[in-house]
């Protein structure tokens, strides 16, 4: 078969770690471009897959036939680059939180239905062998009705991961809009309507700068009612210092399902009668060194574009968890609980 033609547009950590070695590992794929800023970022990934490199994605478009694009720039561009993409006709992996405001969202959206490509939106979590089978559990309805949770994300911060270091874009309130609720937070609200399987219906939060140097928080605690009255903790924190934290916890009337971030036993479920369920089904990438798993995301986009069925992970899902970072943001700067119906 044909080849994906595919461009990335934003050559940082994130393409760097997961997008570009995932394609390359994708036998149905083939660079055509990468756009960068920094040139010569661009050039170097450019001459290792034989590809063109840019520093204009207006250019990139005009200029080269591209399938498929993956959107890795700073957030304050997912919106305006994605809905470039998108009307040049390439379908349309972008990164999270996929934009600044519901009103881009609508239009990356918009964007992508009206020129019959598609739109994902990378919240690699759901993808993550232990939430899949966490899911799968509370599915089956053993646990039965979920009553409350808890859910963490937290490490050292960008610096460790980004390629700019301290003086990443992370940091900048003009380039990020938001810091680790919008990093790391959004990965865990999307996750909890992943696996409850409903909405987020009212948020109270603190959005907080703790530690960190720039002008976006670092930590963020919330509290999240869920549409069957569920009510749970989601925290996202850049200053976890000593290692990272990606677990969740969820308690339900017949018992407790535990994901752990754990080199042997990921998910655990203990029941009400004494029985306890123990399953190793594979880690959750992390940012730590040796963490790097394959994500999942691009071989989902890839194989949603091969086989032309809608990804699970839309524009519609990606916007209805980057609502719940706006309520949260909204709930701390106005010190309320925020309604999202």
């Amino acid at each position: 078969m044909t080849k994906i033609k595919v461009a990335v547009i934003g050559c940082g950590s994130i393409a760097k770690y997961r997008h570009i070695p995932e394609y390359a590992a994708n036998p149905n794929v083939e660079f055509v471009a990468f756009c960068d800023f920094n040139k010569e970022l661009a050039s170097e990934y450019a001459e290792i897959y034989g590809a063109n490199a840019y520093t204009d994605y207006e250019e990139l478009l005009a200029n080269e036939q591209v399938d498929a694009v993956s959107v890795c720039t700073q957030n304050v561009d997912h919106a305006k680059v994605s809905i470039a993409a998108a009307n040049s006709g390439a379908h349309v992996l972008c990164e999270k939180p996929m934009a600044t405001s519901l009103e881009e969202a609508e239009a990356m959206i918009k964007a992508a239905y009206e020129n019959k490509v598609y739109l994902m939106i990378g919240h690699n979590q759901r993808l993550m062998p232990p939430h899949v089978k966490a899911k799968e559990i509370l599915d089956s309805g053993k646990l039965g009705k979920v009553l409350t949770f808890k859910t963490t994300f937290g490490h050292g911060g960008p610096e460790r991961w980004s390629i700019q270091g301290k003086d990443s874009w992370f940091f900048k309130k003009d380039k990020a809009i938001v810091g680790a609720m919008g990093d790391l937070g959004v990965h865990k609200t999307d996750l909890m309507r992943y696996l409850l399987g409903e909405e987020v219906v009212e948020v109270g939060a603190f959005v907080e700068t703790l530690h960190k140097h720039g002008d976006v928080d670092d930590n963020a605690t919330c509290i999240l009612r869920m549409e069957s009255g569920a009510i749970g903790t989601m925290a996202a924190s850049w200053t976890y210092y000593k290692g990272e934290d990606n677990t969740t916890t969820i308690y339900c009337e017949n018992g407790v399902l535990e994901i752990k971030d754990d080199p042997n036993v990921q998910v655990v479920v203990k029941l009400l009668n004494g029985a306890v369920e123990q399953y190793k089904v594979g880690g959750i990438a992390t940012n730590e060194e040796g963490g790097q798993l394959a994500s999942g995301v691009i071989d989902e986009f890839v194989e949603a574009i091969v086989t032309r069925t809608p990804p699970s992970i839309s524009g519609e899902e990606g916007m209805k968890s980057l609502h719940v970072v706006l309520a949260a943001l909204e709930s701390a700067k106005k010190r309320v609980f925020v309604s999202l119906q």
